[in-house]
């Protein structure tokens, strides 16, 4: 068990670093709105313009779309933060291969123009 007490020390203490914050402003603030207009949609004097359900232009879908392969890439990266006597052949060729895919891809989206802006 001592072997996990990183970990279980971890998983209490992280949740508290978040909670706290967000707790603590609760016995400062007060009930009473000072302004009305904090209590409206917009705090900057303007009323609202235009609909808020328009469409948007196609070009901004690719955005999200392309960092789709950054993110696996870190998250599956994060068991090769271990000594490198521990892990195996096996385990450096299949991380090899899981970049080579990755990098392929990338490449795939370069070559296409994806990221490219008007």
């Amino acid at each position: 068990m001592s072997e996990f007490a990183p970990i279980c020390i971890y998983l209490v203490i992280s949740p508290l670093v978040s909670l706290i914050p967000l707790g603590v402003p609760f016995p400062f603030a007060s009930n009473r709105s000072t302004y009305p207009e904090k209590l409206s949609a917009y705090e900057c004097g303007f009323d609202p313009s235009g609909d808020a359900r328009s469409r948007f232009d196609i070009r901004f879908y690719p955005v999200p779309i392309l960092f789709i392969i950054p993110d696996p890439e870190v998250t599956f990266s994060f068991p090769w933060a271990v000594p490198p006597n521990k892990i195996d052949l096996f385990g450096s060729w299949s991380m090899m291969a899981f970049l080579l895919i990755l990098t392929i891809g990338s490449l795939y989206e370069w070559k296409r123009g994806a990221s490219d802006r008007e």
